[in-house]
């Protein structure tokens, strides 16, 4: 009868391979072409009219009745919308980030001598609106209105 601690194995295995989970790299993959995927999203939507038309339609909802002129009220306060941006480029550089689609510059009516500031926060329900604007002082970039 054989012993299991004394055993020894007769042959030697080669080591396992070291294999990084997905998520991680250890310098030996080669990095994709291209970095990031969003500059592609980006010319797709510039070249595919249903997906343009869809992304307007998120943006518009986004937005909301937010018109310039417009006076909203939400948890924050009360808002006049003095333009409403929706040239990416311009917005990335407003809002300082890479995925903003459109951005609104508001000033607070509620603050005595308060400064216009840009926002990309997204219209909801707890949004009030107080008076409508006027849509003819639109920012618009490529027929996207």
């Amino acid at each position: 009868m054989h012993s299991i601690t004394s055993a020894v194995a007769t042959t030697q295995r080669p080591p396992l391979p070291i294999r990084p989970t997905p998520h991680e790299r250890d310098g030996r993959q080669p990095a994709p072409a291209g970095g990031r995927p969003h500059p592609q999203r980006s010319a797709i939507a510039d070249t595919d009219p249903m997906m343009s038309e869809a992304l307007r339609r998120v943006i518009d909802a986004q937005i909301g009745p937010r018109r310039p002129g417009a006076l909203y009220r939400n948890v924050d306060g009360a808002f006049e919308v003095l333009v409403v941006v929706r040239d990416p480029d311009r917005a990335r550089a407003l809002l300082r980030r890479r995925c903003a689609q459109w951005a609104l510059i508001v000033k607070d009516v509620l603050r005595p001598g308060a400064e216009p500031f840009a926002i990309g926060s997204a219209w909801t329900t707890s949004d009030y609106l107080v008076r409508e604007g006027k849509a003819a002082a639109t920012v618009t970039v490529g027929g996207m209105r």
